[in-house]
């Protein structure tokens, strides 16, 4: 472990020891795990094997983050500037870049070799979306970074599930106007994920295409030029998945199809668990106040940040999207959910049990008390929830 140290002349000498730092190796080699499926299937010819990689995702990781609990822990601030500074932290997520084009093509390695049934073949491409649906958890991280590689290395790492137009979006339009009712990436109260997904994934198409013609206008440039960000990643994706087809036939035209769906909607799973219901205030001159930490859903569990690079200290990210993954702080009073990302998806893909324990949670908020003015809710629910909650509910 390494420790850095700040001399401060009113506190001395502060030191701090990241106790995280070799465990974040989990975030960066975590898209190879998928490839275990492979392997059981290969020594044992048991098509169920292919699962693995997805029970351990969604029993195990859930449970682990019961067992092990959360970390509140902070790294001081006097330290965070050597924090971001130290290149290791870069370093693991340059590695998983070359990782998710590993497992992606064994993945395609093992649909055309293997004699699978249509449920293996079905099984292969769920999972295999899923995980590529990490590389846009790698591409976010890497895409709110200012220098020329990271920039590069998350438009290549969003090529594998073809999610090119992610971090324009995400930055520019997500972040700017996250917990509002405009924010296609926001969830309302009231809405479940299915109803989320249809407006989520084509709002953040459009409004990424938007963003990017207004800056190439800008310049001065055609929405076509070579300048357009969102082609350069499209691009690859294009040249890698038409030439699996070109190579192996049509047999791979679902797996595609079905890979780069799930790997957009695990972006939508998170987008959906994130600000649920959560509103930013709308001041007199029609604008919204700044996003703070209470404008977020976090999530303090330690094995599964394990696995995401940090993701789900969301509310720091939120309200200090540059602040690298390794200082991510808690702060008290957040809205919190009550597991990690993966436990909170199962509630989510279930919607009466995520309004069950979700809706109460976001109303009991301490910066809400039950008052539906400052809930995010979907239009025309807000009697149903005014009667369905009326004990929670402000008078």
């Amino acid at each position: 472990m390494k420790t850095v140290t700040f001399d401060s002349p009113t506190q001395g000498t502060i030191s701090y020891t990241d106790k995280k730092r070799g465990l974040w190796w989990m975030s960066a080699l975590y898209p190879l795990f998928p490839i275990t499926g492979l392997v059981l299937h290969g020594l044992t010819g048991i098509e169920l094997m292919l699962l693995v990689p997805m029970v351990a995702a969604y029993i195990c990781v859930p449970l682990f983050d019961y067992l092990l609990g959360e970390d509140l822990s902070n790294p001081p601030e006097e330290v965070v500037a050597q924090l971001e500074q130290d290149r290791y932290y870069s370093r693991l997520l340059y590695l998983a870049v070359p990782l998710h084009f590993i497992t992606f093509f064994a993945a395609v390695y093992w649909i055309v070799t293997q004699d699978l049934s249509m449920a293996g073949y079905l099984i292969l491409a769920v999972g295999a979306g899923m995980t590529s649906g990490l590389g846009i958890n790698t591409g976010h991280e890497l895409g709110h970074k200012t220098d020329p590689l990271s920039r590069l290395m998350a438009k290549i790492v969003l090529a594998v599930p073809g999610y090119g137009h992610f971090c324009l979006e995400h930055n520019a339009g997500h972040h700017r106007h996250v917990a509002t009712p405009e924010d296609t990436a926001s969830s309302k109260m009231g809405e479940n994920i299915y109803a989320f997904a249809l407006r989520e994934i084509p709002g953040g198409f459009k409004r990424a295409w938007q963003l990017e013609k207004v800056r190439l206008q800008r310049k001065g440039k055609s929405m076509w030029s070579p300048s357009n960000e969102l082609l350069q990643s499209y691009a690859i994706t294009a040249v890698i998945q038409i030439s699996l087809l070109i190579a192996f036939g049509w047999m791979l035209l679902p797996f595609l199809i079905i890979h780069n769906f799930l790997a957009w909607w695990q972006l939508t799973s998170a987008n959906y668990i994130e600000h649920y219901g959560l509103l930013r205030e709308k001041k007199a001159n029609g604008s919204y106040e700044r996003c703070q930490p209470h404008h977020s859903w976090n999530s303090n569990h330690v094995f599964s940040n394990l696995l995401l690079y940090h993701l789900e200290r969301h509310s720091d990210h939120h309200a200090h999207p540059t602040r690298h993954y390794q200082s991510l702080r808690n702060f008290e009073d957040v809205p919190a959910l009550p597991n990690g990302y993966f436990g909170a998806y199962l509630m989510a893909y279930c919607p009466p049990i995520w309004f069950a324990v979700m809706n109460p949670r976001l109303l009991n908020l301490q910066h809400i008390q039950g008052d539906l003015s400052k809930v995010n809710i979907l239009p025309g629910k807000r009697e149903a929830m005014e009667q369905k909650y009326a004990s929670l509910v402000a008078a």
